[in-house]
């Protein structure tokens, strides 16, 4: 009875409010034990990739057991509300995309909670510590097949797409399913100035807007519906469409730029065309959180520590499903991939999630007109 009693008290203050800030100061040294006691963590990612990273990671920490989901941000993010207003908290890692619903509701209504783990926080830019923790730099750009097109991307500016010769031969996944490539379409209603400056570099005169239309983004938008985008449920299948070998005149469109990685195994020949004016697509950051109602706090946050990588120049194991080129990580002490282009030399927009969630709704209520 008395070791009942002593083994309460013990894990009494682990069951207060100031449990989560005794947690954040900790070292993964110290999580450890606590982290074994919960003996599970639950991710919820965006990213196959998480399936690695639990291999890694159940090597690095026997007796814990990481359990990963791999589902669309969009996906993701739905199940988070409808799980949060049935009072189930299944998920303990939040690994997700698509920042400016991440940031404007989940975080916003408390669905989702930050956390630093103190080891990389002097590694990391304040931009990439709050709201959230920015676990590395990801892509939606448009990319072609360097075995059909050897000397090149076979378009200098966006919008070439628009023209007839790639009707039907320009492929995506449907914005309206999946919203990193809502947030690209956004984008480029953002960038209207540019689109208007790379339209008269493309026609030759200044771009005229279709009745309603009330600028150069939105114009590129309706003219790329119009001249028959292919779209699909899947951004595998874009890769299989546009990258695969054989192809004699293949499709372009727009894809990630870190699945170059799957090159060899997929038999695959995606490159990305960096030199498309004004800009290739859009750059976005991967976002790590907890659920502030998550089962197992301890292991939540030492997975996130595990995630973004260990002390080596390449960040170990945790990191290694991510250290590809079309990855960027936040930490300034991890060395850029070396087949990578630098971040500084790529031609994508970085975007702005709050400025970016103020009009994406609007540009979804386009494209379904669009459609």
């Amino acid at each position: 009875m008395r070791n009942a009693i002593l083994s309460a008290c013990l894990t009494l203050p682990f069951a207060v409010p100031g449990l989560a800030q005794d947690l954040d100061a900790l070292p993964p040294a110290d999580l450890l034990p606590l982290a074994q006691a919960e003996g599970k963590v639950t991710v919820y990612a965006f990213t196959s990739r998480i399936g690695r990273v639990e291999t890694a990671f159940e090597a690095a920490y026997p007796g814990i057991d990481m359990v990963g989901f791999d589902m669309s941000s969009t996906e993701m993010i739905a199940r988070l509300r409808s799980e949060a207003g049935a009072g189930i908290a299944n998920a303990d890692v939040i690994y997700v995309s698509d920042a400016p619903v991440v940031l404007s509701e989940l975080l916003a209504s408390g669905l989702i909670a930050p956390y630093v783990p103190p080891r990389v926080a002097a590694a990391l830019p304040d931009s990439a510590k709050a709201p959230l923790l920015q676990q590395r730099l990801s892509t939606k750009v448009l990319m072609y097949n360097e075995e059909s097109y050897p000397d090149g991307a076979p378009v200098g500016n966006l919008w070439d797409l628009t023209r007839e010769e790639w009707s039907g031969k320009v492929v995506m996944v449907d914005p309206l399913q999946r919203g990193d490539y809502l947030d690209l379409m956004t984008e480029i209603v953002l960038r209207s100035d540019e689109m208007a400056t790379a339209y008269e570099a493309a026609f030759g005169q200044p771009i005229t807007l279709d009745e309603g239309v009330a600028d150069a983004g939105r114009q590129f938008i309706t003219d790329l519906f119009e001249n028959d985008v292919v779209l699909f449920g899947s951004t595998d299948d874009v890769n299989v469409a546009i990258g695969a070998k054989g192809q004699e005149a293949a499709p372009i469109g727009f894809t990630s730029y870190s699945d170059r990685r799957d090159n060899e195994d997929e038999g695959w020949a995606l490159q990305v065309a960096n030199e498309v004016v004004p800009a290739n697509g859009i750059v976005f950051p991967a976002l790590l959180a907890l659920n502030p109602e998550g089962q197992n706090p301890a292991a939540a946050r030492l997975a996130i520590d595990f995630l973004m990588g260990d002390d080596s120049e390449t960040g170990g194991e945790g990191f290694a499903p991510f250290y590809v080129a079309g990855d960027w990580a936040t930490r300034n002490d991890i060395t850029p991939h070396p087949d990578a282009i630098p971040l500084a030399e790529f031609n994508g927009w970085q975007i702005d999630p709050q400025q970016t969630a103020t009009i994406r709704a609007e540009v979804a209520d386009l494209i379904l007109q669009l459609q």
